[in-house]
C-alpha cells in the first residue's frame, strides 16, 4: 500500500466486524490512561490553572489537526485524484461538520475559545454522549480490513472526544447548575436546528443527530419501532443531561424540594 492509497483511500477495503477487538479495547484503555494522567498531572502541578489550560488547548489542537487533515483528504480525492464515488460530494459537504460526533469536535474546539462555563457544560455533555455511543458499538473506524487514514481519523477523533469531554469535567472547567440550565438548553436546541438544516435545507446528511426513522441506531443496531426509539431517545437524553446537574447541584435541588414540600404541608 502506497502513502497515497493510505491517505486518500480508493482501494478495496472490505468491512469486517471488529467491534471490541484488540484495537477497540486498546484505544479505550489509552483514553482512560490519558484522562487519569491529566488529572494527576494537574493535581500535583505547581500552577494548576496554567497546566489544565495547556492540556485542553493541546487536545483541542489535536482535534483541529485531524479535522483539517480530513478535509484536505476529501478535497484531494475529489478535485485532484477525481476518485470514483466523489462526483456528488459538494464543497459544502466536505467543509461542514455533519454527524453529531463531528459537530461535537467543533463544539469542543469552540469551547476553548469562548471559555465560558455554560459552553464547557454543553461541549462536554455533547462530546461525551457521542463518544460513549461510538465506543459501545462503533460503526466506523475499527470495521475495515485495512486501517487507512479515514479509519484513523474516526478512531482518534472519537478517542479525543471521550478524553477531552471527561477532562473538562474532572479538571472543573464545567459547573452543572440548574440556574444556567437554560443556556445549555439553547445550545442543544441550536445543535438540533443545525442538524435539521443539514437534512432539509443543505441536504448533506440524512440523519446527523440520529433521530430520523430508519437510522443506523434505530433500524441497524436496536431494531425497534421508530415510535419506541424516539421515546427512548428523548427520555434518555433528558435523563442524561439532568443526571450531571442533579449530582453537582444536589444541594440546591434538595433545598428547592425541601422548601416546596414545606409549603405544601402548610
Amino acid at each position: 500500500m502506497t502513502f497515497q492509497q493510505w491517505f486518500f483511500g480508493g482501494i478495496d477495503n472490505p468491512r469486517v466486524e471488529n467491534q471490541w477487538g484488540a484495537l477497540h479495547i486498546t484505544t479505550m484503555v489509552i483514553s482512560i490512561a490519558l484522562m487519569l494522567a491529566f488529572y494527576f498531572i494537574t493535581k500535583y502541578s505547581k500552577n494548576r490553572d496554567k497546566t489544565r489550560k495547556i492540556i485542553i488547548i493541546t487536545l483541542a489542537s489535536l482535534i483541529l489537526f485531524f479535522e483539517i487533515t480530513s478535509r484536505i483528504m476529501y478535497i484531494g480525492k475529489k478535485y485532484v485524484l477525481f476518485q470514483p464515488g466523489t462526483e456528488d460530494l459538494s464543497l459544502i459537504w466536505i467543509i461542514l461538520p455533519k454527524p453529531w460526533c463531528a459537530i461535537s469536535c467543533w463544539v469542543l474546539m469552540a469551547s476553548v475559545v469562548i471559555n465560558k462555563k455554560f459552553f464547557y457544560n454543553y461541549a462536554s455533555l455533547s462530546a461525551l454522549l457521542c463518544s460513549v455511543i461510538f465506543f459501545s458499538y462503533p460503526g466506523v473506524g475499527f470495521n475495515n480490513e485495512h486501517i487507512i487514514f479515514d479509519n484513523i481519523y474516526s478512531i482518534v477523533t472519537h478517542a479525543l472526544l471521550l478524553t477531552m469531554s471527561v477532562t473538562l469535567i474532572t479538571l472543573r472547567f464545567t459547573e452543572f447548575r440548574y440556574k444556567d440550565f437554560w443556556k445549555l438548553a439553547i445550545c442543544f436546541i441550536a445543535t438540533f436546528a443545525y442538524g435539521i438544516i443539514e437534512i432539509y435545507v443543505l441536504k448533506i446528511q440524512s440523519d446527523p443527530m440520529y433521530f430520523m426513522p430508519g437510522g443506523d441506531i434505530q433500524a441497524g443496531i436496536l431494531k425497534i419501532s421508530y415510535g419506541l426509539y424516539l421515546f427512548l431517545y428523548i427520555f434518555l437524553f433528558i435523563v442524561y443531561v439532568n443526571a450531571f446537574h442533579l449530582i453537582q447541584d444536589r444541594k440546591n435541588v434538595k433545598q428547592f424540594f425541601a422548601k416546596h414540600f414545606k409549603k405544601k404541608q402548610k
